[in-house]
């Protein structure tokens, strides 16, 4: 399997291009800020051909280069529906003090053809199947998608803005919940085995073997404590 991962924008968010190999077609996942140059790099040195743009959720870090991606490609964009008003009203996503000052440095809006997530679903994508899981809490739409292990790698889950190597997403802006995102964690993140791999993992990958050992989220949520931690502040 073809796993290529780049940091994209101001944001520095994680964007993947996923392939079974190279000379294939190919999955792209959050292509966020300033990430078209990055993908289109990517796609040309593996030789790969884009069937879909897949996101984990709304926020415009993780989709402000969707539409000249898919455009470019002609391919469509698969968001959750609570997250889908995202890509072309990232001020009433973000908050309006935030959201005002990017409506005047980016371009926002849909792609031509959006097609919608929903929780279990397994999307059949570039010969690989990508399994949903809802994930409330970073954003209302949040999701992750989880690959079953192969040969050459171990199980993954995208995670998003969900879980990250020793904390987890924010939960400060419009549709964030912090109660939420601990459940998510316990619903999507705890029935994984250890083996799992979790990307992005901020700046490195981890896995849920280590995250269920020192992850003080994940480890509250396995031990049942309810609501103690507060969630970070960092990044979008």
């Amino acid at each position: 399997m073809l796993i290529a991962g780049f940091p994209a924008g101001a944001w520095g968010t994680n964007c993947y291009v996923v392939a079974p190999a190279a000379g294939e077609e190919c999955v792209i996942i959050d292509p966020g800020h300033q990430a078209t140059r990055g993908v289109e790099e990517t796609l040309k040195k593996h030789r790969l051909k884009p069937v879909a743009v897949v996101l984990t959720h709304g926020h415009i870090d993780h989709v402000a280069s969707v539409v000249p991606v898919c455009g470019a490609h002609d391919v469509p964009a698969w968001i959750h529906p609570e997250d889908r008003f995202m890509m072309s009203d990232p001020e009433k996503a973000l908050g309006r003090a935030l959201g005002a000052q990017l409506m005047g440095e980016l371009t926002v809006g849909e792609p031509s053809d959006v097609k919608e997530l929903t929780d279990g679903a397994k999307l059949a994508l570039a010969g690989m199947e990508l399994t949903v899981s809802h994930a409330p809490g970073h954003t209302r739409g949040s999701v992750t998608f989880g690959m079953p292990g192969a040969a050459d790698v171990p199980p993954l889950l995208f995670s998003g803005d969900l879980l990250f190597a020793g904390s987890i997403g924010r939960t400060d802006f419009p549709g964030g919940s912090h109660a939420e995102i601990l459940e998510s964690l316990a619903r999507v993140c705890l029935p994984l085995d250890d083996s799992t791999v979790v990307l992005p993992g901020h700046n490195e990958h981890t896995t849920i073997g280590r995250e269920r050992a020192t992850n003080p989220y994940l480890r509250q949520v396995a031990a049942g404590l309810g609501d103690g931690f507060t969630s970070p502040r960092r990044g979008m």
